[in-house]
C-alpha cells in the first residue's frame, strides 16, 4: 500500500487540506482500529507511520517485535530532525 493509497482509503483524498476536520478524525479512528487488527508487519508499520505524521500514533509499546519498535523509533527521530519538511504536523 502506498502513501497515496492510505490517504485515499482513510480520508477519500490525497489532499488532506481539502478534507474536513470531522472526516480527518473519523479516518484516524479507522486507522487506529485497523492498526490494532493488522497482522502484517509492513502494513502495521505503514499505518503507524501515517498515524505518527498525523499526531495520533500509539506508543511504541504497540509493536511487540523489538525490530519494529526500533524502526518506529528511528522513523520518529528522522521526522523530528526537520519538522519544517513534515507538512502534516
Amino acid at each position: 500500500m502506498t502513501f497515496d493509497d492510505q490517504l485515499r482509503r482513510y480520508f477519500g483524498s490525497v489532499d488532506l487540506d481539502a478534507v474536513p476536520a470531522p472526516a480527518i478524525a473519523a479516518g484516524v479512528e479507522r486507522m487506529r482500529v485497523d492498526f490494532g487488527l493488522e497482522t502484517d508487519r509492513g502494513r502495521r508499520f505503514a499505518l503507524w507511520s501515517l498515524l505518527f505524521l498525523l499526531g495520533a500514533a500509539p506508543d511504541l509499546d504497540a509493536f511487540e517485535n523489538p525490530v519494529d519498535r526500533d524502526a518506529a523509533r528511528d522513523f520518529m527521530e528522522m521526522m523530528e530532525k526537520d519538522p519544517a519538511e513534515n507538512r502534516f504536523r
